[in-house]
């Protein structure tokens, strides 16, 4: 069995777990998610803990993902997720409005994204976005489709990145 599916999942107070069959549903002060377990792993739940079953062996590597999904769940519902993203260049602005995020990225127009439902984006200033949401796939998936708009490019080190990513700077050719 993998070393991720042996730890047993904690269940915070205030957070409430319904197994059903398959389906496991996560409810917190956060909202309310659900998984459906893969058919070769069986889940357990004893006093706050949720703990994997002694998978067979050719279901070792789905017990490690579905605990780690669960885990995502129970962490989505209690505290959310969260990425932080920069606009580095000059005349480079964002603005949340409504359920639209307007960016001004060099372009000759301007480009509107239009945020999915269960995620809300933020711009506590012009070269900030925040995005937050229950679902770690859909927060990671909401600011890499932003980020695509304006990838940093390596020479100037301009357009729109992850606030804890690292761009390589290279040098411009030599006449």
């Amino acid at each position: 069995m993998s070393r991720i599916a042996k730890a047993p999942i904690s269940i915070p107070t205030g957070v409430d777990v319904t197994i059903d069959g398959q389906n496991v549903k996560v409810k917190g002060p956060k909202g309310t998610m659900e998984l459906n377990l893969h058919p070769s792993v069986a889940l357990v739940m004893e006093d706050n803990t949720l703990q994997i079953q002694e998978p067979s062996k050719q279901s070792v590597a789905m017990a490690g993902t579905m605990r780690a999904l669960l885990n995502n769940l129970v962490i989505g519902v209690t505290d959310g997720f969260e990425k932080k993203l920069k606009l580095v260049g000059v005349g480079y602005r964002a603005a949340a409005q409504g359920n639209v995020l307007n960016l001004t990225l060099g372009f000759s127009h301007p480009v509107n994204y239009d945020i999915p439902e269960g995620i809300k984006a933020e711009t506590p200033s012009q070269t900030e976005i925040i995005i937050t949401g229950t679902d770690k796939q859909k927060v990671g998936q909401v600011a890499s489709e932003i980020r695509a708009f304006r990838p940093p490019e390596p020479y100037k080190g301009k357009g729109v990145r992850y606030a804890d990513e690292y761009v390589a700077r290279k040098e411009a050719k030599k006449a």
